[in-house]
């Protein structure tokens, strides 16, 4: 079989067909890699190849050359890298020369292929004139299919490579997609290619943003294709104005005074729905910047400091011209719309709730004259408008503000719920919940608890979307009721407000949860309401959470027990989702009841190991199963010793999972769980348990992020069994003194992000050892570790991108070092100037942090005197 007709058997209609063809690409891949890539590329250059062969070849091609994952995309890159420098030009010449193809949609793939080869030879200094061909290509040529495949080349790149790697030819590429993109060009199709270009290299371009006359001219281009004959170049050109308003939000005054408030204004108007989107994203930007920026000017005034940077206060200033377009653009809604297709109506309420949390109280005089015209009209559209308005509008002013407004308000939201239109109906609910969210003073108990609640009951058997909101107002109504009406902890609270209702609301819950469909995710929805109001049961709602817990476990043994019959992905899917419900009912439970639970352990540890036995390799099940054995751990502590052998055997295996990053996070977790429960009676398992920490430690496959939680783990143990740490003391601390060395880039921040958390799980594992050997007699044998661990403190307090929490375990481990070690053995360290230099009030320091700072300046004071 040739290549052609391999190719276009890949796009067979007939399934086997089609596997068999894909099957034979994939091991030629795999065993003739050169001769492959070579294939595809002839392919895919070839003008008498029929299209949509040439079209399966250059995806072939991209495929071979980038993937999602990390691990793959590297096996990728070296294999690509280590091809003969003859077929990589050849591939590259002929992927290059496919950009000019007569055909438009060749262009498209073979520039999806130039992109993926140069994301992996740029970065390797390789293709260094590969940007100068493009260029030449874009301004010198007159073929319009090799501009457009050419601009769509640039747009890829730079989608897909670190900006810094591009930033030295920016000049370059800004100029050719910028020519692109002018007014003066005559074809639309280029300027699409060029605007979608510049929209993936604004970030890269922050040299040319700082030169005001290249800034101005970028501007005027973009804000000119927002009046392009062509819609998608509007749509193209709104999309780089929320990009750049994202980006360049300080040089954005002038541009929003001269040019910017009209256009997006009258692009929110704009008669095709994609432009709208876009126009009413850009405020959306907007209003997301100045939120941020008024958190930072708080969290600046509480430090006594200037913020670095300042609100231009966009969205105040605008009010006036977007609110009644947004309130306009509300009243769009379609009467079968599909929930997850994005329109302008779910755009406008997004923006306005983002526009309430940017100028606070100005919002509510600018919307109540809407809400109060049309909460009561007869037409559905404008009756949800002003629901949703209300809705929208409840976080961002001040409560005080909102109240009155709420208390009027409420009676008849109350009412609407059993309004003749279904979305009606569903904005209610939703904003029914907020209320129980953020305003939960405004529902007295008793007046407004018992028609608010019969409401939101009688709407759980309604459609699936309004069954979500009525849970999730439930839910709210649960956690926020019992922290407001409770002055004592809901846990030692004999009785409280929702009392009386708790048993016809779990009843309630627990039938829509008999549903054998989760349709909008609703029976998930219910077992999260019901999980809320267990978790604030008062002590004389305990037989109700009695009560769940069999009906939970009772659920789990039938589901258990037809796990055979399950055939078929949609019912595996639905039979794991029910057990994960079942799993955080569970946990939930046992957190509750604490030590209450022992007569149940037996019974639920059953469950549970039959249930992580029949999940197989279902991650998520088993992770939930871990998190069920590791909560009962806590509540049992050392009654939890009889289950541990059989656990063990199904622990394990979660611990070597290297590749599942998730479920061995967990299964280290419960490692510290056992630990903390069973204290020093643990130590019969802390060698299979350090053994394989530390072999998890070595390998190359496991992310990186479980092995800080591995390191915090490793002071769990010894904190549980104390000197019993001994044997595993010096590698233990070889180990936190290697990953303490670990320095970051600061041009990397994820890098500088990931040492953060690392420094803490260290520092945590610091903490139980030292606690672990403090008052008794091998404490000495910490003497030898000091130095290092003091020096790690002193790099974590030097930091400028600390943390409070970081700060808050140095100062904790100081004072632990200082009081495990105060008989002189240490004093020298204790005395280096850094020491008390660090020790002294900082103002950038939460209360609780400074606390723990005097505590430790106490510590070290009494072991140096």
């Amino acid at each position: 079989m040739n290549a052609t007709e391999l190719l276009a058997n890949t796009l067979s209609p007939d399934t086997n067909t089609r596997q068999l063809a894909t099957e034979k690409l994939e091991n030629a891949s795999r065993e003739s890699y050169p001769e492959y890539m070579l294939m595809l590329s002839s392919v895919l250059v070839d003008e008498n190849s029929p299209v949509h062969v040439r079209n399966a070849a250059g995806l072939a091609l991209k495929n071979a050359l980038s993937a999602r994952d990390p691990l793959r995309q590297a096996e990728y890159s070296n294999r690509w890298l280590n091809l003969n420098n003859d077929a990589k030009n050849k591939i590259k010449q002929e992927s290059l020369m496919t950009l000019g193809s007569a055909n438009a949609k060749a262009g498209t793939f073979a520039a999806q292929v130039v992109a993926a080869i140069a994301a992996v030879e740029l970065p390797n200094g390789q293709w260094d004139n590969l940007i100068e061909i493009l260029l030449g290509f874009v301004n010198n040529q007159p073929n319009t299919n090799l501009k457009i495949a050419t601009l769509q080349t640039i747009g890829f790149i730079c989608e897909s490579i670190k900006p810094d790697i591009l930033a030295l030819r920016s000049n370059e590429i800004l100029t050719a997609v910028i020519h692109g993109a002018r007014k003066e060009e005559t074809s639309s199709e280029v300027q699409l290619a060029a605007i979608h270009a510049l929209f993936n290299s604004l970030e890269f371009v922050r040299d040319n943003f700082d030169r005001e006359g290249e800034r101005n001219y970028i501007m005027q281009v973009v804000c000119e294709a927002t009046q392009n004959s062509t819609v998608q170049v509007q749509v193209g050109a709104f999309e780089c104005l929320v990009r750049i308003m994202d980006l360049y939000y300080d040089k954005m005054a002038l541009y929003m005074e001269q040019a910017l408030f009209g256009l997006t204004v009258v692009g929110m108007k704009h008669p095709d729905e994609k432009v709208a989107l876009q126009a009413v994203e850009f405020w959306s930007t907007v209003c997301e910047e100045e939120v941020e920026l008024a958190l930072e000017a708080q969290e600046a005034q509480d430090y006594g400091e200037m913020p670095e940077r300042e609100s231009k206060y966009f969205a105040k200033i605008a009010l006036p011209e977007i609110v009644p377009v947004l309130l306009m653009l509300l009243t769009k809604q379609e009467e079968d719309a599909d929930e997850d297709e994005w329109n302008v109506s779910m755009a406008a309420g997004t923006c306005l709730s983002l526009l309430a949390g940017a100028v606070g109280d100005a919002i509510v005089p600018a919307v109540i004259p809407f809400i109060e015209a049309h909460i009561k009209s007869e037409d559905w559209h404008y009756r949800e408008a002003a629901v949703m308005t209300f809705g929208s509008i409840l976080e961002g002013p001040d409560p005080s503000v909102l109240t009155p407004l709420a208390e009027q308000a409420l009676p008849l939201l109350i009412n609407m719920m059993a309004d003749n239109n279904i979305h009606v109906k569903d904005t209610t609910a939703w904003t029914l919940g907020r209320i129980c969210d953020i305003l939960i003073s405004v529902i007295k108990p008793d007046v407004h608890l018992h028609p608010l609640i019969s409401a939101l009951v009688n709407g759980l058997s309604d459609s699936p979307r309004i069954v979500v909101n009525c849970c999730w107002a439930l839910m709210n109504l649960a956690d926020q009721y019992g922290l407001y009406y409770n002055e004592d902890d809901t846990d030692t609270a004999q009785n409280g407000p929702l009392s009386p209702y708790y048993e016809g609301v779990v009843s309630a819950l627990l039938r829509v949860t008999e549903s054998s469909s989760n349709e909008a995710n609703y029976r998930t929805a219910a077992y999260e309401a019901i999980t809320s109001f267990l978790t604030h049961a008062t002590a004389d709602a305990i037989p109700v959470v009695q009560n769940t817990i069999m009906t939970i476990l009772q659920r789990m043994e039938h589901l258990l027990s037809i796990q055979n019959q399950i055939v078929g992905v949609d019912d595996r899917n639905n039979w794991n989702e029910l057990q994960s419900n079942f799993c955080s009912v569970i946990i939930c439970v046992i957190r509750k009841l604490g030590a209450g639970i022992q007569p149940l352990a037996d019974r639920i540890m059953t469950l549970i190991l039959q249930l992580i036995q029949s999940a197989g390799k279902t991650s998520t099940v088993l992770e939930d199963a871990f998190l069920v054995v590791g909560s009962l751990a806590s509540a049992l502590e050392s009654g939890f010793s009889p289950y541990i052998n059989a656990f063990l055997p199904f622990l394990y295996p979660a611990l070597k999972a290297h590749e599942d990053t998730q479920l061995c996070t967990v299964a280290v977790g419960i490692i510290g769980d056992i630990s903390r429960a069973l204290g020093e009676q643990s130590a019969q398992y802390a060698n299979p348990f350090m053994t394989v920490l530390l072999e998890n430690l070595q390998s190359e496959i496991l992310n990186r992020n479980v092995k800080i939680v591995i390191l915090s783990c490793f002071g769990d143990i010894a904190l549980a069994i104390g000197t019993g740490f001994e044997p595993y003391l010096e590698t233990t601390m070889n180990v936190l003194r290697q990953a303490g060395a670990v320095e970051p880039n600061p041009l990397d921040f994820d890098l500088v992000d990931y040492v953060s958390q690392l420094r803490e799980g260290i520092l945590e594992a610091y903490t139980g050892i030292v606690t672990g050997f403090k008052n008794t007699e091998k404490v000495n044998l910490l003497v030898p570790y000091t130095q290092s661990i003091l020096e790690l403190i002193q790099r974590c307090l030097a930091d400028d991108e600390r943390t409070d929490s970081l700060m808050k375990l140095c100062y904790g481990l100081l004072g632990d070092l200082a009081d495990a070690l105060s008989n002189g053995q240490i004093k020298q360290f204790l005395l280096q100037p850094w020491v008390a230099q660090e020790l002294k009030a900082r103002q950038r320091m939460s209360p609780d942090c400074k606390k723990t700072m005097r505590w430790a300046r106490e510590m070290v004071k009494n072991a140096t005197a």
